[in-house]
């Protein structure tokens, strides 16, 4: 239960257990947050076991109910399972198994898994080997894990397209989708690579690939524990995010430099920096917030080494016939390394001959693990479903990415890159004073608790991070929010301005004389028409200050690196408003943090 509790920001549908004990299944699930099947437990009392399973879920195929609840167990009540992701060829397998004479309780695709697995096991086959045969039969991207109430001390699991980890204790071993599920009892990690089942026992692990061929395995260590997946104190561990950010983004800026003062990237595998000078296209595949973090890159990459760049979303890369080719780098970018979207994107892009750089939190993923290169943004667990410190440092590991390219291909010298970089450096510091003027910002979200419709505004750089602020305020706040590049406010969306409409907009520092006067003229069409206008701006600029309704100040830094300081503000205003509209932060309706299926 204490694993399912770390793993309920995964989904929250649904949750439920089923032990093995005396030679039966013991099953409990409840519709609702964990703490309805904790509820239940308290009434139930389940026999001692050492053997189990548990879920949290986000439903897919089935209403989010007692019934459609995991773990679903065969029809002989020997077989229990659980599942992530999509079996996409269940309908003909339901019908196949129906025809057979299987009865369904439930309305998801995961229910064909328990019987097909129990059918396997009264053919004589032990658990692993009737894993083996079911998988063979899937389609889709899909996690499993089962018990056979016949099969003491053991668990088996297999993976495809979805995540999968195995956590090696000492006299106890795990399976889950994420370390944070076993993190108090293990750092020790075992990566499980695509298409394989793993056997754990108390004292063995058993890694084969669907075709039966052991499989070899790498371990590594997760560098942090569970003071860092607590809340520390704060209402929401999106809140606490928030305010990790400067040393999120601190510890993804570190250690960047080889004894010869040159920038390096974690892992570079597969690609060379004479393929990096080949290159003529780079394509930023990424989902919600990482996309949006692909943007700002976008602007940077190009302006560094002048180089195209593309930015697309990974749901649609793949479905539109991309031109990609073997001097095309493509860029991917996820905090969980996980988003199947995007390593369908990857694996596509990869096809056609195109290295891949991945920029990932989450050591030992499938996305990076799949990457000729990585960059990892050591920012720790993130919890929260709306993505804050993730995204923080998904930017200034952008930065790093354009900078080193720079330095690959000669487009900058030392000098100016070592410049740059300690402006990168010092902005950790004024992520911090942005947070120590929060109740600022707390206040604002209480006094516009009774608008039910945002606007955002941007230009460059500004754009994206409107987009960001507007995504927030959906996510969390359940309030109808839009970003526009301002430019566009004439085609089309002044239309929707209204008297007393909150509008933010995020001005370019100075030094971007001519983007700033037409982003201050934006300022001057919406507030004509009645809005009540929200700027963000640098420190110290009189000429805005004229035209605001309420001002967010903003230290001072380049135009490129402005998101790392100006989503800040942004992501403090959504958190507020949420918590004062009495809305869950950590786990808003409808969502789960790490998407998994397509």
């Amino acid at each position: 239960m204490a694993g399912l509790r770390r793993m309920e920001y995964r989904g929250y549908d649904s949750a439920g257990i089923a032990i093995v004990a005396a030679g039966r299944l013991a099953v409990a699930k409840k519709a609702g947050k964990l703490a309805n099947l904790e509820a239940e437990l308290d009434d139930r009392h389940l026999p001692t076991s050492h053997q189990g399973i548990g879920h949290t879920r986000w439903a897919t195929h089935g209403a989010p109910n007692d019934t459609n609840a995991h773990p679903h167990v065969s029809a002989d009540g020997r077989v229990a399972v659980v599942h992530n992701g999509i079996i996409e060829n269940y309908s003909q397998l339901r019908a196949e198994l129906g025809e057979a004479g299987a009865e369904f309780m439930s309305e998801t695709d995961t229910e064909v898994a328990a019987h097909l697995l129990a059918r396997e096991l009264a053919g004589n086959h032990d658990l692993l080997g009737a894993m083996r045969a079911v998988v063979g039969r899937l389609q889709g991207a899909f996690t499993l894990v089962a018990v056979d109430a016949e099969a003491t001390d053991q668990v088996v699991a297999a993976r495809r397209n979805s995540p999968l980890v195995v956590g090696v204790g000492d006299g106890e071993n795990f399976v889950a989708s994420d370390v944070l599920a076993f993190i108090e009892h293990t750092r020790e990690v075992v990566e499980l690579g695509q298409d394989q089942v793993v056997r754990i026992s108390p004292s063995e692990i058993t890694v084969v690939g669907f075709d039966g061929q052991p499989a070899e395995v790498q371990r590594y260590q997760v560098d942090w524990d569970t003071s860092a997946a607590e809340k520390g104190g704060f209402d929401w561990f999106m809140r606490k995010e928030i305010f990790e950010q400067p040393k999120a983004v601190a510890d993804t800026l570190l250690g960047r430099y080889n004894d010869h003062g040159e920038l390096v990237l974690d892992e570079m595998r597969g690609i060379s920096q004479e393929d990096l000078r080949r290159v003529n296209k780079i394509v930023i595949v990424a989902c919600g917030s990482a996309y949006y973090a692909g943007m700002v890159a976008k602007y940077a990459i190009e302006h560094w080494t002048r180089v195209p760049c593309e930015v697309e979303v990974a749901s649609e890369f793949r479905y539109r016939d991309p031109i990609v080719d073997p001097q095309t780098l493509c860029v991917t970018i996820s905090q969980s390394g996980e988003t199947a979207d995007t390593l369908m994107a990857i694996r596509h892009a990869r096809i056609q001959g195109a290295k891949v750089i991945a920029i990932c939190n989450t050591n030992g993923a499938t996305i990076p693990r799949e990457s000729d290169a990585v960059i990892y943004t050591h920012a720790g667990p993130e919890i929260g479903v709306a993505s804050t410190k993730g995204f923080l440092t998904q930017l200034a590991a952008c930065y790093l990415l354009g900078l080193y390219l720079a330095q690959v291909r000669g487009m900058k010298y030392s000098d100016e890159i070592r410049l740059i970089t300690t402006e990168l450096a010092g902005t950790p510091e004024l992520i911090q004073r942005m947070l120590d003027d929060a109740d600022r910002v707390y206040q604002l979200a209480h006094e516009l608790a009774d608008q039910n419709d945002f606007i955002f505004l941007g230009r460059h750089v500004g754009f994206p991070v409107a987009l960001e602020g507007a995504l927030k305020l959906k996510e969390i706040a359940y309030q109808h929010a839009e970003g526009f590049a301002a430019g566009e406010l004439k085609h089309g969306p002044i239309a929707i301005i209204e008297p007393g409409m909150p509008v933010f907009v995020i001005v370019p520092p100075a030094g971007r004389d001519q983007l700033r006067d037409k982003v201050i003229s934006n300022i001057q069409e919406v507030r004509a028409r009645g809005a009540r206008t929200i700027v963000l701006a640098e420190e110290g600029d009189a000429q805005v200050a004229s035209y605001a309704d309420e001002l967010i100040w903003l230290p001072h830094v380049s135009t490129l690196l402005q998101p790392l300081l100006s989503s800040v503000p942004l992501q403090l205003f959504a958190c507020e408003l949420a918590t004062v509209l009495g809305h869950d932060v950590d786990q808003p309706r409808n969502l789960a943090k790490s998407v998994t299926v397509e």
